[in-house]
Protein backbone atom coordinates (compact mmCIF):
# COMPACT_ATOMS: atom_id res chain seq x y z
CA UNK A 1 0.00 0.00 0.00
CA UNK A 2 1.59 3.31 -1.01
CA UNK A 3 0.41 6.00 1.27
CA UNK A 4 0.25 9.63 -1.15
CA UNK A 5 -1.57 11.83 1.36
CA UNK A 6 -2.52 12.35 4.98
CA UNK A 7 -5.65 10.93 6.64
CA UNK A 8 -7.35 10.36 10.42
CA UNK A 9 -9.64 8.46 11.71
CA UNK A 10 -11.41 8.03 15.10
CA UNK A 11 -12.58 10.87 17.73
CA UNK A 12 -11.48 12.00 21.09
CA UNK A 13 -14.58 10.68 22.84
CA UNK A 14 -13.43 7.93 25.61
CA UNK A 15 -12.57 4.73 24.81
CA UNK A 16 -11.52 5.84 21.09
CA UNK A 17 -8.43 6.94 19.67
CA UNK A 18 -7.64 9.85 16.77
CA UNK A 19 -5.04 8.15 14.41
CA UNK A 20 -3.48 10.89 11.88
CA UNK A 21 -1.46 9.53 9.80
CA UNK A 22 0.59 10.07 6.56
CA UNK A 23 3.63 9.41 4.35
CA UNK A 24 7.10 9.20 6.27
CA UNK A 25 10.91 9.05 5.63
CA UNK A 26 12.13 6.38 7.89
CA UNK A 27 10.43 3.10 8.38
CA UNK A 28 7.27 3.65 10.76
CA UNK A 29 7.15 6.55 13.59
CA UNK A 30 5.16 6.73 16.11
CA UNK A 31 4.31 9.27 18.04
CA UNK A 32 1.42 8.63 21.25
CA UNK A 33 0.34 10.71 23.32
CA UNK A 34 -2.81 8.13 25.67
CA UNK A 35 -3.83 8.59 29.33
CA UNK A 36 -2.84 4.76 29.79
CA UNK A 37 0.46 4.92 28.32
CA UNK A 38 1.67 4.29 31.53
CA UNK A 39 -0.05 0.38 31.68
CA UNK A 40 -0.46 0.05 28.02
CA UNK A 41 1.89 1.98 26.26
CA UNK A 42 4.09 -1.04 24.64
CA UNK A 43 1.05 -2.73 23.23
CA UNK A 44 -0.62 0.07 21.98
CA UNK A 45 2.33 0.49 19.76
CA UNK A 46 2.50 -3.34 18.93
CA UNK A 47 -1.23 -2.97 17.89
CA UNK A 48 -0.37 -0.35 15.46
CA UNK A 49 3.07 -1.89 14.39
CA UNK A 50 1.66 -4.93 13.21
CA UNK A 51 -1.45 -3.48 11.64
CA UNK A 52 0.76 -1.18 9.52
CA UNK A 53 3.11 -4.07 8.57
CA UNK A 54 0.19 -6.40 7.42
CA UNK A 55 -0.78 -3.56 5.10
CA UNK A 56 2.25 -3.63 3.86
CA UNK A 57 3.66 -0.08 4.67
CA UNK A 58 6.87 0.74 4.44
CA UNK A 59 7.62 4.60 5.61
CA UNK A 60 4.83 5.84 7.57
CA UNK A 61 4.36 8.75 9.98
CA UNK A 62 1.62 8.39 12.78
CA UNK A 63 0.01 10.26 15.87
CA UNK A 64 -2.07 8.27 18.38
CA UNK A 65 -3.95 10.32 20.83
CA UNK A 66 -5.76 7.50 22.68
CA UNK A 67 -8.51 7.65 25.52
CA UNK A 68 -8.08 4.34 26.39
CA UNK A 69 -9.42 2.37 23.00
CA UNK A 70 -9.39 -1.76 22.92
CA UNK A 71 -7.02 -2.92 20.45
CA UNK A 72 -9.71 -3.97 18.61
CA UNK A 73 -10.56 -0.01 17.99
CA UNK A 74 -7.23 0.59 17.70
CA UNK A 75 -6.64 -1.32 14.50
CA UNK A 76 -9.54 -0.41 13.30
CA UNK A 77 -8.67 3.48 13.28
CA UNK A 78 -5.19 2.57 12.04
CA UNK A 79 -6.82 0.23 9.13
CA UNK A 80 -8.97 3.23 8.14
CA UNK A 81 -6.74 5.78 8.11
CA UNK A 82 -3.86 3.77 6.23
CA UNK A 83 -7.09 3.29 3.33
CA UNK A 84 -7.77 6.72 3.55
CA UNK A 85 -4.27 8.03 3.16
CA UNK A 86 -3.65 5.38 0.28
CA UNK A 87 -6.42 6.46 -1.40
CA UNK A 88 -8.30 3.01 -1.69
CA UNK A 89 -11.36 1.86 -1.65
CA UNK A 90 -10.22 -2.09 -1.94
CA UNK A 91 -11.20 -2.47 1.26
CA UNK A 92 -9.67 -5.29 3.04
CA UNK A 93 -11.35 -5.57 6.41
CA UNK A 94 -9.88 -8.04 9.19
CA UNK A 95 -8.31 -10.07 6.67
Amino acid sequence: MELVKTAAAGTLESSDVMVTLGPGNAGIEIELTSTVEKQFGKQIRKVVEETVCKANVKNVRIQLNDRGALDCTIRARVEAALYRAAGSTDYKWGE
